[in-house]
């Protein structure tokens, strides 16, 4: 019988096809099993639907309510949701028979939570913002002094913005001053707008454009950084230099952050509605969610 010498071992082609054989077979098995991974299991995706809508529907629901907006029967609503209230994802009242989540997803929400670090992820996608639209970003928090740059990433053409970590940006002429003073309670920004206010009552001061300078200006111009749920500026703290800013919300409403975007007049789109103001805005809104925040409808 033939032989076939293969790496110092001699084999009959019997016993090779046989051992090419098993070879394909296991790599068809392992195919399978990678491609059962990457499609997941479908069940568990469908039943989510039911939770994705009790996590966006603010009072608990009738089963045909559920399944309609979960886009399913209510027979087969119905089967997904048992196995929910037995594992306490789901809750429901024993008079009325409404649905609603149940104790295991507060806590599974509030493990998330603490887990979570709101600078973190801001930094992680703000450099993905970045490299895409290659912008000068940064990331501010509110500090004992006021808004306090924490993180500061700049594009392949740096705005000439002399700005540092650490810095504080002031209240009324800058994006990033506006918007925390539109979000915060008056209480712990009154002092820091008094005396910028005072400031720019003083004519030798007072070159900055389009700067609110009485308290009525100021009360106008945060109604619309909250109307806009932004805030931008053209030039007013640096000439030629025009920023965005973007609140980014933690799980109780409040401003957790603050996104910037800033650039050079002529090579930076101020519009509203624009590609920067779009992009950082999706961006600040993915946050928020991230941190638990769930805005309420207008």
């Amino acid at each position: 019988m033939p032989h076939t010498a293969r790496s110092g071992v001699i084999t009959n082609d019997a016993e090779s096809a046989e051992a090419l054989g098993a070879s394909e077979i296991d790599d068809e098995t392992a195919e399978a099993g990678e491609e059962k991974l990457r499609s997941g299991i479908q069940s568990i995706e469908v039943g989510f639907r039911l939770l994705d809508v009790l996590t966006h529907e603010p009072r608990a629901m009738m089963l045909r309510d559920l399944a309609q907006r979960a886009g399913m029967s209510p027979a087969k609503a119905h089967r997904y949701l048992v196995s929910f209230l037995r594992l306490g994802v789901v809750a429901q009242d024993p008079l009325s028979g409404r649905y609603e989540l149940g104790g295991f997803a507060l806590q599974l929400g509030l493990a998330r939570l603490a887990r979570v670090d709101g600078v973190k992820l801001a930094r992680i996608a703000l450099a993905e913002l970045r490299d895409r639209l290659d912008l000068t970003v940064g990331i501010a928090v509110w500090g004992n002094q006021g808004p306090t740059m924490v993180h500061w990433m700049e594009s392949s053409h740096p705005a000439k913005a002399s700005l540092k970590l650490g810095d504080v940006m002031p209240l009324l002429s800058s994006a990033t001053g506006l918007l925390f003073a539109a979000y915060l309670p008056a209480g712990k920004t009154a002092a820091m707008l008094e005396r910028e206010l005072a400031e720019l009552a003083d004519t030798r001061r007072s070159s900055h454009i389009g700067v609110p300078r009485t308290r009525e200006e100021v009360e106008r111009a945060l109604a619309e950084v909250r109307e806009r749920e932004a805030a931008r500026v053209e030039g007013m703290l640096l000439p030629t230099i025009h920023a965005f800013s973007m609140p980014v919300f933690d799980s109780t409403g409040e401003l957790s952050l603050g996104l910037v975007a800033l650039g050079h007049e002529g090579a930076f789109d101020i519009r509203w509605g624009g590609e920067i103001d779009t992009a950082l805005r999706e961006c600040a809104q993915k946050l928020s969610y991230e941190l638990g925040y769930s805005p309420t409808p207008r």
